[in-house]
């Protein structure tokens, strides 16, 4: 089996589950190349050697560029702040590297076409880590929902809700507050939760129309960790927005850090002339389902355990009945990447194919600045 050189920027929450992605997927699954945790960089010596040593890093770098510019390495994965994706996926391009990189594509529109502009002139294979799109309970509504079983759709709706910058008391900036902080995260809830939600939704049912959208800040200002001082607050805490699809569908869309008791609860239901089907990330395994043209007596919703072997993805795991977490989606992701190398297709969604989720979280925060629908494609 040949190699393929893995070069990680990053060490944090993404750079684990991507680390153990690589590490399980070749036990798991039959791939063309097995990857190799070649090299992994990061700003803090210390702390990018200790990642090094316990997910066995061969090398490891305190500056990208000697990671990009290595020879040996075939993809570079971008696991770092939303503020070094578009210098950093710019460089790995012109050095020739295929490219993995975190969602969201980049902080703002601009920076996601100079992305994807750099990767279409070298013409390197690349994706973005949506990993929703893995979880085989969501693999098999998109199965269904092309076969045609839910007919014509009316309705797609989705919420992502959060809880953990509810405190006044929490800073801004810094390691494991960037998301707080507009310079490096570029957005708040729209482009880290709802960017999921539509990506997902795009996936399930086509490219959206037009949005219209409302953001709001709770907490107005937060001490910085950087600067020490007291700052203003430039991401949302909060967003909303209504969504037109092309296929004449309608949407609700929400995400939010201040729905109390709440985690990380991402559902999504898509409502048909002849079904309906709805999925919650905290139940991941099970389909919700619903088949108008059943008999009348029994007509209801069904709970369907996605373990059987016939399910996306699940032939490569247990037997059918038990259940697969979160994890497995990266797992998922780094098998069909790698199995696409040398196909002409390339896995989804590519940099190019993620510029529609892009497009709808700018058209999003337009809308909510405009207090007007705008187009969304």
């Amino acid at each position: 089996m040949k190699k393929l050189n893995i070069g990680l920027i990053g060490y944090g929450f993404m750079g684990r589950a991507h680390s153990n992605a690589y590490l399980s997927v070749g036990r798991f699954f039959d791939l063309k190349y097995q990857p190799v945790l070649k090299a992994v960089a990061a700003r803090n010596p210390e702390k990018i050697k200790q990642f090094a040593d316990k997910w066995e890093f061969q090398s490891y770098h305190d500056d990208w560029r000697q990671l990009v510019n290595d020879a040996e390495i075939d993809v570079v994965d971008i696991a770092s702040p939303n503020d070094t994706h578009a210098e950093i996926a710019i460089a790995a391009a012109q050095a020739g590297k295929m490219i993995l990189c975190e969602k969201p594509l980049a902080r703002n529109l601009q920076e996601a076409q100079r992305m994807v502009d750099a990767a279409q002139k070298a013409g390197v294979r690349t994706m973005v880590w949506y990993n929703y799109r893995r979880i085989p309970a969501v693999a098999f509504a998109r199965q269904l929902i092309a076969s045609g079983k839910l007919g014509r759709i009316f309705h797609y709706r989705a919420k992502f809700l959060q809880d953990w910058t509810m405190s006044p008391d929490l800073p801004q900036g810094g390691a494991a507050l960037w998301r707080l902080d507009a310079d490096v995260a570029g957005s708040g809830v729209t482009g880290d939760l709802l960017a999921h939600c539509i990506d997902t939704a795009i996936w399930l049912n086509g490219e959206m129309d037009s949005v219209s959208a409302m953001t709001e800040i709770f907490i107005k200002e937060r001490k910085h960790n950087l600067t020490g001082k007291t700052e203003k607050i430039g991401i949302e805490d909060a967003s909303a927005f209504l969504a037109r699809f092309k296929n004449g569908s309608l949407a609700t869309f929400e995400a939010t850090r201040f729905a109390r008791g709440h985690k990380a609860l991402y559902t999504l239901e898509v409502n048909g002339q002849n079904g309906s089907l709805a999925w919650d990330l905290h139940d991941l395994h099970r389909l919700q389902w619903f088949d108008h043209r059943d008999e009348g007596v029994l007509r209801g919703w069904r709970s369907v355990h996605v373990t059987d072997g016939d399910h996306p993805y699940m032939a490569n795991w247990w037997v059918p009945g038990l259940a697969i977490g979160y994890e497995h989606s990266f797992i998922h992701q780094v098998a069909d990447f790698v199995n696409s190398i040398d196909e002409k297709a390339p896995a989804e969604p590519t940099f190019e194919s993620a510029m529609q989720t892009e497009k709808v979280v700018h058209a999003v925060l337009e809308s909510a600045q405009s207090g007007k629908w705008e187009k969304a494609s």
